[in-house]
Parts: structure tokens; C-alpha cells; sequence
């Protein structure tokens, strides 16, 4: 393996790391309103990649982004809404974690990828396997099931997963570098985000004391949320999709044991039979996912 592959190994670890232990930064501010936290998130991660632009000296690259966007009005549609989706996952995201869904959260994350393998049929037109219809049915089967059990809808999971699944599939519409894409997206929306801190009756953010734990961590929400966006930017290019995809799982489960061995929250048999019908699915798709390469390697050698 060269060098630059475990790099980039390395990196999207680190990625799906962060992403996996961060219910654990939401849960340390929780005592703060779940807007209130976005608003901060969508702001400080706005102000943190402008500091990271000016420091690789990629200002010049980004106004040229921003203006080549603007002469493309379906361009910018299209990031506009990306924005406003991923805003919405984040809200949605913090609001569970806070309000004690983190299993939930978990189970939103294993359902993405084969949301985001939904949308590519449905929107994209590409062709569906038979393991992927597999994958689908035994995931619907675990969804409903869940369902009935608790005769409660899963919506948090499912409405983590739809939004996550449209900005991927908006985001593949659009040729931008992650490190624009998130500060052009955190900049359409910083201006509703400020507009939300000047109606807010009352400010959890206290000026007059700068440097306490509640602001830090508030400021904090900026690096948190695009540290691994940018270490995950860095390590897919140089890695295979195959193993992005296997990687990808890391965060979920992460998420899963803090939410039942750290926050203590109720798994129960139907959980269990549910998220068994969800990794059965995910096996099964990854399975698929890695015999593809090896079946055309061996064509190529029967070619040759």
C-alpha cells in the first residue's frame, strides 16, 4: 500500500471518528436550545473555513467559485438547497442527541447509503441489482418493524437519513471542492442564522464573559464541524469507493454504543431485530459492492 493511501486512510478514519463521538460535544452543551446551537454551528463553521481559505491562500480560487455560481443560477439553486438541507440534518441531529435519540441518530446513518443508492436509481436512472433490492427489502422490513413494535413512526431516523440523501445527491450534481462547498453553503444560510440570534428574546451566548465554557464550545461548533469534512474531502480522493463505503459505518456504531453504554438509552429486543435486518441489508450491499471490481478484474484477464 503507498503512502499516500494509508494517508488517506488515516484521514477518513479520523473523519468517521469525529463524526462518530460527536453526540458527546452536543450532549456537553445541551443545556443550550437545539436552534441556538445551529444558528452557532452554521456561523462558526462559516468564519473557520474563511480562516482556512485565507491560510492556504485560496482567496482569490473562492471569489472566482462564488462568481462562476452566480452566472449559473441553476448551479446556485441547486446550493442553495444543498445548504438548506444540511442545515436542516444538523438541527435535526443536535435535536436528537439532546433529546436523547442518539440511537435513533445511529440508525438514521446506517439507512443513508441505501437512501442515497434509492435516489441514484430513482433520480440518476442507474440500474438496481438484485442484492440491492435485497438491501432495500430487508431494510424496509427492519424499518416497519420497528414501526409496529413501538407503534411509533422512526421519522428522526428516516428524516436524518432523506436529508443526508438529497444533499448527497445534489452535492453529486455539482463539480465544487468540499472546502468551497461548505463555506458557500454555510454562507447562504449565516445570514438567517444571524437574523435568528437578533429575534432571539434571550442570548445563551454572554459576551461579557468571552472565554466561558458554554461560549467556547458554542465558537468550538465551527472546527468541529468542518475538521472532518475536511479530512474527509482529503482522504476520498486517493482511496477506493469500496472502501469508503465500508469505512462509513464506523460513525453509526460509534454512535450506537455511546447512546446505549454512555447515555444509557433503551435498546430493546425490537431494536435489536430491527438494526439485524439493517446490517443484513448493509452486508449484503457491501458484498455486492466488492464482488463488482473483482467480477470485471477477472473479465479484463479473460479479455487479455
Amino acid at each position: 500500500m503507498e503512502h499516500q493511501e494509508k494517508l488517506a486512510i488515516i484521514y477518513t478514519v479520523g473523519a468517521y471518528l469525529l463524526w462518530g463521538f460527536l453526540p458527546i460535544y452536543w450532549k456537553i452543551i445541551n443545556h443550550v436550545p437545539s436552534g441556538e446551537i445551529l444558528a452557532h454551528r452554521i456561523v462558526w463553521s462559516f468564519v473557520f473555513m474563511l480562516v482556512i481559505i485565507l491560510v492556504v491562500q485560496k482567496w482569490r480560487s473562492f471569489v472566482d467559485e462564488c462568481k462562476d455560481i452566480l452566472r449559473h443560477p441553476k448551479k446556485c439553486l441547486s446550493i442553495a438547497l444543498a445548504s438548506f438541507l444540511i442545515s436542516l440534518n444538523w438541527l435535526i441531529f443536535i435535536w436528537a442527541v439532546n433529546s436523547d435519540h442518539v440511537i435513533q441518530a445511529s440508525l438514521g446513518y446506517y439507512i443513508n447509503p441505501l437512501i442515497s443508492i434509492l435516489f441514484g436509481i430513482i433520480v440518476l436512472k442507474e440500474k438496481s441489482t438484485r442484492s440491492q433490492n435485497i438491501a432495500f427489502l430487508l431494510a424496509g422490513i427492519g424499518v416497519i418493524y420497528l414501526t409496529f413494535s413501538f407503534g411509533v413512526f422512526p421519522w428522526v431516523s428516516l428524516l436524518l437519513a432523506f436529508t443526508f440523501g438529497f444533499y448527497g445527491l445534489l452535492k453529486k450534481t455539482v463539480n465544487i471542492s468540499s472546502m468551497f462547498g461548505l463555506t458557500i453553503e454555510t454562507m447562504m444560510v449565516t445570514p438567517i442564522a444571524l437574523i435568528y440570534f437578533i429575534l432571539l428574546p434571550e442570548n445563551t451566548f454572554a459576551f461579557g464573559e468571552m472565554f466561558s465554557m458554554t461560549n467556547v464550545l458554542l465558537i468550538g461548533a465551527g472546527a468541529v464541524t468542518a475538521v472532518p469534512l475536511l479530512l474527509f474531502g482529503s482522504g476520498t480522493k486517493h482511496i477506493p469507493l469500496a472502501m469508503v463505503g465500508f469505512l462509513q459505518y464506523i460513525a453509526p456504531t460509534l454512535m450506537l454504543v455511546i447512546g446505549v453504554f454512555l447515555y444509557n438509552e433503551v435498546f430493546t429486543n425490537a431494536h435489536l431485530i430491527a438494526f439485524l435486518f439493517i446490517w443484513a441489508a448493509l452486508i449484503i450491499y457491501m458484498a455486492s459492492h466488492y464482488k463488482r471490481p473483482v467480477r470485471e478484474h477477472k473479465a479484463k484477464k479473460r479479455g487479455a
